[in-house]
């Protein structure tokens, strides 16, 4: 990433704190000016007060120098404040303005991105990178600014007292920016590794945190240790070798500055001895020395915090830079009916899923889809929902291409449940609620009704108050798809989908909802996918989907007598006790 694209980028987040900077940047260069007072104030004393034929009034009342003294670090101490307090809340503005638009492009960004990307890598950039973007341009680039002044006010009190001392000291000032610029480049490098390393471990606690369940229940605790340790190990390794080299940084450094020093002392001590300089010019001028040895080697510690906040923009600049879903024309169809024509798509060029894929779902009839795993199913339903954006064929709703019709406006009427749903760490009438924020109680309890759920969150010691555990892990499989059930219809969405939502409950309780559902799904468009045949008996029209293509079509009298695919599953899923059941119907709270 080019510096002018940095420079876009810290413009872009500074909004809001340009008060605060001008407040810095008065209060850096008043501390300056009091701090390069008081040297001089030493120095008056000893020539002008101490020395043989000073002033005899101050010698008697030293005092008088002592609180001017005092005066000047009171001044000091508040002009520090107000860069510290405004210093802060420039940085807290900055990394606001950042981690918000992170956040809301992260929101606009495609599935397929998601699916390119590690969860834990993306919560490192909007975090820990972000947090070295804010230290550096809010307190690394402050600071710059204070040892400009400092190195400024410094060299003008030096040269006013001895040219050759000064030049001198500047002498070891080029040896110092070289020996930083070679830290620089070795910094950036490892910064990227440990940067990188850091995503990795991340994304390994998320992973087991969120699939704490199948670990458990597999017995991968010790795989999972180990796999922790690996990725740790690596973390520290890379984290100690920058430690090692910005140990190796800092000793370097002293050892030039510490030479920088001697120097300083043994010639100023000399010229002092030649008349040269002052007794007390020369202790003010060994002040402003180590004043300015200390700006120029902080300046080196910024050109390492550089390399460093170079790799974190790059990391932070990947997301922004990454293409957001393209919202279409603001098309709404009047209508609710489905055509695929000839739609074939694949996640990746190498790899079809589905092939020529076209049918018909008439608005308000119900639509059940049958395959096996991998077959394209949950496929159709992320293109139907632009999750993918579909290259080649035509899907269209009420004769709208979906690729008119703004995702926003999809998204809003088309209601859907997964086979994995995910719940929110909230309780679960606030999970219930989530497609409706204003929805009442009685709204909310009827949706739950109809899916079956009531009595089960009622019997909740804290009822629908009761908090659900992160990804939903205080309740079932069965449980979780039923909240998820209510969830959807509460949007009273005019297309509803099922992709294999009554997977995990048994089939009298599947019975039981889908009975439930039919008053309440009377004039919507209804897609539903499962892998029981029970569950898609009734729908109006059936698919079969194998490998990516349409193998059979029809309805379920049409399909369970022609020999196919259809009546194979069915004659084995359907015992005489399953047909038994069938037929029995039922009610939810039986």
């Amino acid at each position: 990433m080019k510096s002018n694209g940095r420079l876009r980028l810290i413009g872009k987040f500074s909004e809001g704190t340009k008060k605060y900077f001008v407040i810095v940047l008065i209060a850096s260069l008043v501390s300056t000016i009091l701090n390069s007072l008081i040297p001089k104030i030493f120095s008056f004393t000893i020539d002008g007060v101490l020395a043989e034929g000073g002033n005899a009034w101050l010698k008697e009342h030293l005092w008088v120098l002592a609180i001017f003294v005092i005066v000047l670090a009171v001044g000091n101490g508040f002009s520090i404040y107000l860069y510290r307090n405004n210093t802060a809340k420039a940085g807290e503005t900055f990394a606001k303005n950042m981690r918000d638009s992170l956040f809301c492009h992260v929101q606009r960004l495609p599935m397929k991105w998601h699916s390119e990307n590690q969860t834990g890598d993306i919560i490192q950039r909007c975090t820990a990178d972000v947090e070295t973007i804010r230290n550096f341009v809010v307190t690394q680039v402050l600071e710059v600014s204070r040892i400009v002044f400092l190195i400024t006010v410094s060299l003008v009190m030096m040269f006013s007292m001895n040219v050759k001392l000064t030049l001198v000291a500047l002498a070891f000032m080029p040896v110092i920016v070289v020996y930083s610029g070679v830290f620089y480049q070795l910094i950036a490098r490892n910064f990227t590794k440990a940067d990188e390393a850091e995503g990795e471990l991340s994304t390994v606690v998320q992973e087991n945190a969120t699939g704490v369940r199948v670990v458990r229940a597999f017995g991968r605790e010790q795989f999972e240790i180990d796999r922790f340790d690996e990725k740790n190990d690596f973390f520290a390794r890379m984290w100690i070798r920058l430690g090692t080299l910005s140990g190796l940084y800092w000793a370097v450094g002293d050892i030039i500055t510490g030479f920088q020093v001697i120097f300083i002392i043994v010639f100023g001590a000399v010229e002092a001895v030649r008349g040269n300089i002052t007794a007390g010019q020369f202790v003010a001028f060994a002040s402003y020395n180590t004043t300015l040895v200390w700006p120029v080697r902080s300046m080196g510690r910024i050109l390492s915090e550089m390399s460093k906040t170079g790799v974190s923009f790059e990391r932070v600049n990947y997301i922004l830079e990454s293409q957001e879903e393209q919202n279409s024309d603001h098309v709404m169809p009047k209508a609710f009916d489905i055509d695929f024509e000839h739609v074939t798509f694949g996640y990746n060029e190498e790899q079809m899923i589905l092939q020529d894929v076209s049918f018909h779902i008439e608005e308000g009839k119900t639509y059940g889809i049958l395959g096996g795993t991998g077959s394209g199913k949950s496929t159709i339903v992320h293109l139907l929902d632009r999750l993918y954006e579909l290259e080649h064929g035509t899907i269209t709703i009420g004769g709208a291409d979906i690729r008119d019709v703004s995702r926003k406006w999809l998204r809003t009427h088309i209601g859907m449940v997964l086979q994995e749903p995910y719940l929110f760490s909230r309780t679960i009438r606030e999970n219930i609620a989530a497609t409706n924020s204003k929805a009442s109680m009685e709204e909310i309890r009827e949706a739950a009704q109809i899916a079956c759920i009531d009595e089960e969150i009622m019997a909740f010691p804290d009822g629908y108050e009761t908090m659900v555990g992160e990804r939903g892990v205080t309740l079932s499989g069965g449980q979780r798809q039923r909240v998820a059930i209510a969830r959807m219809l509460l949007a009273k969405a005019p297309i509803m989908v099922f992709d294999d939502a009554l997977s995990a409950v048994d089939a009298q309780t599947d019975m039981k909802i889908r009975k439930a559902l039919r008053g309440k799904m009377k004039n919507a468009t209804v897609i539903i996918i499962s892998h029981r045949i029970t569950t898609l008996m009734e729908a109006d029209q059936i698919m079969v989907l194998g490998n990516g293509k349409v193998l059979e079509q029809g309805t379920h009298a049409e399909l369970s007598k022609n020999g196919g695919i259809y009546q194979k599953i069915y004659e084995i899923q359907m015992s005489q006790d399953d047909r038994d059941l069938l037929w029995e119907g039922g009610e939810c709270n039986e």
